[in-house]
């Protein structure tokens, strides 16, 4: 089994929204479901720990232009990583799918198993409430964009921006954050998403009162 140590060579340090944190978190709730849930447990930890990985090996690109296929990138590496330690390959299959079927923009690989729809909620439990609210923001400040502009129609209609529309935390939060609640699989996981969606919501509403002058 893979050790965290192991694994904190595979993220970038100073990444505060998908870096090694990001990894301890899913990994502790992914634990909880999995025991919850009766899921393979050797199964899902490999898969948290080599979900969003980058080969130490290979050059790796920015940020905006990797995010996009990491899973494809970070699925070839597991791959790779677990026949080389000795893996039996439907087991090493069994994470590669995981691997690729985490992403909530890609949906053309679904989680299929019960493993993999743990690493999915797992995942997208750490992307709302308190947590959430705070990568949300930060991600926003790395990519250069504001953590409050208020959408265009078009982007609240579709999820289109407007030419020179900002995509801000609270674009992502309207966009994405506030569905993720529904797409969760588990039945523990539904359970622990309703109180983080409550708690990120009202930080949302918040911020966009205070950033309007109305609180």
């Amino acid at each position: 089994m893979i050790d965290l140590e192991t694994a904190r060579a595979w993220y970038p340090t100073g990444d505060t929204v998908h870096g090694f944190d990001h990894i301890e978190r899913v990994l502790r709730l992914a634990e909880r479901l999995a025991a919850a849930e009766g899921a393979d447990v050797e199964i899902v930890r490999a898969a948290v720990l080599l979900h969003d990985a980058q080969d130490p090996t290979v050059s790796s690109q920015g940020e905006a232009e990797q995010r996009p296929s990491h899973q494809h990138a970070s699925a070839a590496f597991a791959r790779r990583l677990l026949l080389a330690q000795g893996w039996k390959p439907d087991r090493v299959e069994a994470v590669v799918h995981c691997i690729r079927s985490h992403r909530f923009r890609d949906t053309s690989e679904q989680p299929a198993t019960l493993e993999a729809q743990i690493l999915f909620d797992a995942d997208k439990l750490d992307a709302i409430g308190a947590v959430g609210a705070a990568r949300a923001v930060a991600y926003a400040a790395q990519a250069g964009q504001p953590f409050y502009a208020q959408p265009s129609a078009t982007f609240l209609a579709s999820g289109e921006r407007q030419p020179d529309e900002p995509h801000s935390a609270y674009h992502e939060h309207v966009y994405k954050l506030v569905r993720l609640k529904e797409r969760m699989y588990t039945s523990t996981a539904r359970q622990l998403a309703e109180e983080r969606h409550k708690v990120m919501c009202t930080f949302f509403e918040r911020l966009q009162a205070e950033a309007q002058g109305q609180a």
